[in-house]
């Protein structure tokens, strides 16, 4: 893997960027308002990796404003973890509607976005928030396959190493709006990413 100065990151980032506003692969782009871009330090040893940008997201262009967005800023302050000193990006980059599950053919289409938004970056250690976040990192980085047979709770707050690259799932900040039982868990496990700093 090619190593990047934050120079070549910048235009590189900048070059993407681009190319996912103005992306109308899918039916996705009819609907929303933007396609999100990742946002924060390009510098980062930890990449969040969510699924989508939810309707406020989607209105103010700009990652984890909502509600979930509220909870995973009160993590990262919990866990002494400064917003700007990591990178968040999305999975899927435009919102979906109804907060629906995403197709089959929206992930495969943007998680080539992601895959170039990690060689770019070039994260210590990815964290995939959720579910659907993390079986496209598994599927793509992960070198065991038995992996994605095992169920997101046995696999949920425990580093998973491949010959490519650390990753991290965690729960969704979502998760703790419907569940607020899961937090002081939830929070336990985003403690454990304070070695990445």
């Amino acid at each position: 893997m090619k190593l990047y100065s934050s120079i070549e990151k910048r235009k590189l980032l900048d070059e993407l960027n681009n190319r996912i506003r103005s992306c109308e692969k899918c039916s996705l782009s009819v609907t929303r308002k933007n396609a999100l871009i990742g946002e924060g330090n390009i510098d980062a040893r930890i990449m969040f990796v969510a699924l989508s940008p939810g309707a406020k997201e989607d209105v103010q262009n700009k990652m984890f404003v909502g509600p979930s967005g509220q909870v995973f800023n009160r993590l990262l302050d919990k866990v002494n973890i400064k917003r700007e000193s990591v990178f968040m990006t999305n999975l899927v980059k435009c919102v979906l509607p109804k907060n629906r599950k995403p197709k089959t053919n929206e992930i495969e289409l943007c998680s080539r976005f992601l895959e170039e938004e990690i060689s770019i970056i070039q994260p210590e250690v990815i964290v995939p928030l959720g579910y659907y976040a993390t079986q496209a990192i598994i599927v793509k980085y992960h070198t065991n396959p038995a992996i994605l047979n095992r169920s997101f709770k046995s696999i949920n707050g425990r580093l998973l190493f491949s010959d490519k690259i650390k990753v991290f799932p965690l729960t969704h900040p979502s998760a703790l709006l419907y569940n607020p039982s899961f937090e002081p868990d939830t929070l336990k496990k985003y403690m454990r990413l304070e070695r990445f700093l």
